[in-house]
């Protein structure tokens, strides 16, 4: 008796494995062809015995059936064959579609032998559709990884906050202290509203192609004012500014937009140059391209961060004895594409830093 089950769940299983090779699509193209067989063999048997009527000869019923039910089976399958070798891809990519609309990014369509064969057009569909996966997946990871990353760079100063200004609520503070810990609470506010600021101008430039509020406006003297404003950091610091090469250039463009850029690389610039180092700013002109180079005799970036200083809320320095939020370098790099250019950077540990930006002239208007 045992044997038996064993022998018809065998045998279920065989049909179901079978079975699941078949699609919908395939069967009802299967079913609509010979509907359409059918139809047609029926007229043309018609036509025959009507035809053999009105010229009063005589025909075999049966030899006219016979090639019918035979021709209707081999269409069957034939439309059962090549339904579904044409139309399985495309069951595939419906089903793959519904769990996308789900919000599973992980699908991905294998290219198998019915695949590669299929329509030309359906095979391109397919390829398309793998490829906008990957970048729906590329976003989902890089949604999650910004919200943690923003959601810990905001909660650390507001905890900050919050734990001074417990300490200011006690009655046995000296005023010495009192003033220390509100400076540190105006510290941390300030940097929130810059964290804040920076995430949404980068977030509005990232949705926007068309920048407006253009004019023009001496690139060289906006480079020496975005540096001037910096003069008490590096004078602190000893810090020598050579901004001896820096040509007459007129450009046309947001001026408020493009400061972002020199402020952040001269900030940076500062705070990681040692006291008595080095900064130099050079720009020129050159194959319709504004080139400015920002380069500091500073610490250096190691090799392995090198590449990742343009991601959001990366920052090199892991110790974050220098406060920053991580998004400078990506705001700027932001802003230089949409000028049509870019930002490179090349470093040495202890050598000092070198940023390359590129801005295309854009004729006068």
């Amino acid at each position: 008796m045992n044997k038996v089950k064993g022998f018809f769940k065998a045998v279920g299983k065989w049909f179901s494995k079978a079975f699941s090779r078949v699609n919908r699509l395939g069967v009802k193209l299967m079913i609509l062809t010979l509907i359409i067989i059918v139809a047609s063999e029926i007229l043309s048997f018609t036509a025959t015995l009507v035809i053999g009527y009105l010229s009063g000869g005589t025909m075999s019923t049966n030899a006219t059936i016979g090639p019918i039910i035979a021709s209707v089976i081999v269409g069957g399958l034939l439309a059962f064959v090549i339904g579904n070798a044409v139309l399985k891809p495309l069951s595939n990519l419906t089903k793959a579609t519904k769990r996308v609309t789900n919000g599973d990014y992980t699908v991905k369509l294998e290219m198998d032998f019915l695949t590669r064969h299929t329509i030309k057009e359906l095979r391109n569909l397919i390829k398309d559709f793998n490829q906008m996966t990957e970048e729906l997946r590329s976003t989902e990871l890089f949604r999650k990884d910004f919200i943690g990353n923003f959601s810990h760079e905001f909660k650390t100063p507001l905890v900050s906050i919050r734990g001074f200004a417990r300490q200011l609520c006690e009655d046995d503070l000296s005023e010495e202290r009192r003033k220390e810990f509100a400076k540190i609470i105006l510290e941390e506010t300030e940097y929130l509203t810059e964290l804040s600021a920076n995430t949404q101008l980068l977030t509005n430039l990232e949705n926007r192609d068309i920048i407006t509020d253009k004019m023009h406006f001496s690139l060289d003297e906006q480079l020496r004012s975005c540096m001037l404003r910096l003069e008490p950091q590096w004078s602190e610091k000893n810090i020598e500014i050579d901004m001896s090469e820096l040509c007459p250039i007129d450009y046309y463009w947001n001026e408020q937009l493009l400061a972002h850029i020199w402020n952040n690389l001269f900030d940076n610039a500062v705070k990681f140059t040692e006291n008595g180092g080095e900064i130099k700013v050079c720009s020129e002109e050159k194959d319709g391209f504004v080139v400015v180079t920002v380069k500091d005799s500073g610490c250096g970036i190691s090799e392995d961060a090198l590449p990742h200083i343009f991601e959001k809320f990366y920052q090199a320095d892991v110790s974050h004895a220098a406060r920053g939020n991580g998004l400078g370098l990506p705001l700027a790099q932001k802003i230089a594409e949409l000028c049509g250019g870019g930002i490179s950077a090349k470093s040495k540990l202890g050598e000092g830093t070198e940023f390359t930006v590129k801005l295309k002239q854009e004729e006068n208007k």
